[in-house]
């Protein structure tokens, strides 16, 4: 028989129960929130985003490119740079690339021009029967308008590549033919007369009579002065207007001037007659041009100039212009003397006295024209 409970340890038992039962509840709670920490932490860390490596440039060499060095570049782009050094510059494309652009575009328009025309028959017969020693005045007419039409349509096709004007290239539209053109003409036709006046001081030169008279004297006067306008216009703004703005971008303006003239004095060597010294003479007269250029700002004064001296030498004065004899010439002038004086073949342009008159001519622009900045 069990031994009767006492109350009061039963009561004891009971509380003893309970508080084993609270302290399991509150370790299972301890328990729980331990697991809770340990979840969200592991959570979070699957969520960091992992940043990849950056890709560090490297020079030539395997070294570590910084941005303060001018070489940190990819091989390819380096490549690339070079490549386009060659044809870009701080102002676009090079001068010696735009010259040949602008070389290519006229040979191939005067060029093209060339072959059609001359094979219209009849245009081939007329050609082939001209004395190729005699200066004509329609060939002139029809060759001079030929390359100054290519020339100038060259022109303007680098005026849209180069976004620049006609004005860019010394040959102002808005001053055609304005105050700098007429000064010109008697300019260049009074510098001729004094180099034949100092010929015929030397007794080398003398007029003779007229050949031609009346009418037909002004019918080959103005056709020759058309052509000889044709001519200045094409062979001022060809080498002291497009070339000459352009290479001054290049290598400066008196440089341009002086590489320019040197090869205008030798493409007069290709004309039949022509000497060496005639040549010289002819890059002279193109310094000469240039200065006007310099003290001007245009071509407009030089074409004027050019054409004057032109016009008074071969039709007026009658002589020999770059080794050719004109047809339709007002003076039967005649040349006689040692070849240092007269020029022999040639004409004046051979003469001794050239650079004289030349020199003096330029004294006179300097003193008409204040010097001016051309940039």
């Amino acid at each position: 028989m069990e031994p009767p409970i006492n109350e009061k340890e039963f009561a004891l038992g009971e509380n003893h129960e309970c508080n084993q039962s609270v302290e399991q509840t509150r370790y299972s709670d301890l328990i729980s929130d331990e697991i809770s920490k340990e979840t969200r932490s592991l959570e979070s860390i699957s969520t960091v985003e992992v940043e990849k490596p950056m890709a560090i440039p490297l020079d030539s060499e395997g070294q570590m490119a910084t941005q303060s060095d001018p070489g940190a570049m990819l091989p390819g782009e380096r490549e690339r740079s070079d490549v386009a050094k060659i044809f870009m510059g701080p102002n676009g494309i090079r001068a010696g690339w735009r010259l040949a652009i602008f070389i290519a575009t006229f040979a191939a328009l005067v060029g093209g021009s060339q072959f059609v025309l001359f094979h219209i028959p009849a245009l081939a017969a007329w050609q082939k029967a001209q004395d190729p020693h005699v200066f004509n005045p329609y060939q002139m007419l029809i060759g001079e308008g030929l390359a100054v039409l290519s020339l100038l349509i060259s022109a303007w096709i680098m005026t849209r590549i180069e976004k620049r004007t006609f004005a860019d290239y010394y040959l102002p539209g808005s001053q055609a033919f304005g105050k700098r053109f007429p000064q010109g003409v008697p300019y260049g036709f009074a510098m001729l007369s004094l180099l034949l006046a100092l010929i015929a001081a030397f007794h080398g030169f003398s007029l003779g009579g007229l050949a031609i008279t009346g009418r037909e004297a002004l019918y080959y006067g103005l056709l020759y002065a058309i052509g000889f306008i044709l001519v200045g216009l094409f062979e001022e703004f060809s080498f002291r207007g497009y070339m000459q703005s352009t290479l001054t971008t290049g290598i400066g303006f008196w440089p341009a001037a002086i590489v320019l003239s040197l090869c205008f004095g030798a493409l007069h060597l290709h004309n039949i007659g022509e000497a060496w010294f005639g040549a010289l003479m002819a890059g002279s007269f193109g310094i000469l041009a240039a200065f006007s250029l310099s003290r001007t700002g245009n071509i407009w004064f030089p074409i004027g100039m050019h054409a004057g001296w032109d016009w008074g030498e071969t039709f007026f004065y009658s002589t020999p212009d770059s080794g050719f004899l004109a047809k339709g010439h007002l003076l039967n002038s005649s040349f006689h003397g040692p070849t240092w004086i007269t020029g022999g073949t040639v004409g004046p342009e051979g003469s001794a006295f050239v650079l004289l008159v030349l020199v003096l001519g330029g004294v006179g622009i300097h003193f008409m024209f204040p010097a001016r900045r051309l940039t």
